[in-house]
């Protein structure tokens, strides 16, 4: 014979599932990255990343406050690279770093010194501004 289950005192009781928390990740250590420095003539970007190109930090001229025509100085680049370089730094333990410029912009060179001014080694600097060639073979004539 089917008994019947009475309802108990905890069937009543609301549960609340626990609010999901994002889990924090940990602050990686990352003793030897990359800096990439974008510079044209109108602002400067700076990413700084570890060996697979997963980034740590980054800024801009812009980003920093400087606007207009202020954005594409010397002085823009290396305020840019020196805070990305310290946020790396302060979080990351980063203490080495290998430099990929590319573009044709007034702080390619500033970026590079506010680097060692952070006081982060650079292992090796690289160009990796696109060079033109003088593009593909045109086609040629139509034939009568």
């Amino acid at each position: 014979m089917a008994e019947e289950v009475k309802d108990t005192a905890i069937d009543n009781v609301e549960v609340k599932a626990p609010k999901s928390k994002a889990n924090k990740k940990g602050k990686r250590i990352v003793n030897a990255g990359a800096v990439h420095i974008q510079s044209t003539f109108n602002n400067t970007i700076i990413s700084v990343t570890d060996k697979t190109g997963g980034v740590l930090s980054a800024s801009s001229a812009g980003a920093n406050g400087f606007r207009g025509s202020k954005k594409g100085t010397a002085f823009a680049a290396g305020v840019a690279a020196e805070k990305a370089l310290e946020t790396a730094k302060k979080n990351h333990a980063l203490n080495s770093v290998d430099v990929y410029v590319s573009g044709i912009g007034l702080g390619r060179d500033a970026a590079i010194r506010a680097i060692s001014t952070v006081g982060i080694k650079i292992d090796s600097i690289t160009d990796t501004t696109p060079i033109a060639h003088g593009g593909v073979r045109p086609k040629g004539e139509r034939k009568p």
